[in-house]
């Protein structure tokens, strides 16, 4: 019996030694540690795929943000510009009204001081009129200069013209309604009288 349990081992050593040499003879057979690892480096592999494709999304999403927040930045601009120049608009708007009412006052101080007893409606009328100038001129609007100055179409209305050889040419000698400016802006132009 001993005989017999020697050589079943030399059988299963012999055969052990044969598995062995097939394997060095044929590395290409998978092992299941052989297969282990062929995963794990396919699973790198995707790892790096998918890596650089959300790289790829992240940064066109960056891009969507960059985008955004400068039309946001033009947004803001552009709404800060229409609001001021509906602010300037609404202002001309309010001034163009008032206008003809110092007008009318202006005439009654012309009227007022010729009479002598018309004294203290003359100084009622420069009153009020003096607190209707203050109030635009508060709110930036300015008189437009013209008595003396050079003819300017933008900022005037010739409703008359004079021949003078002595005078210099396209100069304003008499102003018949005042002009008024807010900034840049011309609310109503002088009417005037220009030197040819």
């Amino acid at each position: 019996m001993k005989r017999k349990m020697v050589e079943e081992q030399k059988n299963r050593n012999e055969t052990d030694d044969e598995l062995e040499k097939n394997e060095v003879e044929h590395p290409d057979t998978e092992s299941p540690e052989n297969e282990i690892e062929a995963e794990g480096v396919e699973t790198l592999e995707e790892i790096k795929l998918k890596l650089d494709e959300k790289s790829k999304q992240c940064d066109n999403y960056f891009n969507m943000l960059q985008r955004t927040a400068a039309e946001f930045d033009n947004y803001k601009k552009r709404t800060a510009r229409e609001k001021e120049a509906l602010y300037s608009d609404a202002l001309c708007d309010a001034v163009l009204s008032i206008l003809p009412g110092i007008d009318s006052l202006e005439k009654a101080v012309c009227s007022a001081s010729g009479d002598d007893g018309g004294q203290s409606v003359k100084e009622g009328v420069e009153l009020v009129l003096r607190q209707l100038r203050d109030s635009i001129k508060a709110l930036g609007v300015e008189e437009i200069k013209s008595i003396g100055e050079k003819f300017d179409p933008a900022l005037h209305e010739a409703v008359m013209h004079v021949s003078d050889e002595s005078e210099n040419s396209n100069v304003i000698v008499e102003e018949f309604r005042r002009g008024y400016i807010f900034k840049d802006r011309v609310i109503r132009h002088s009417m005037v009288k220009v030197l040819n």
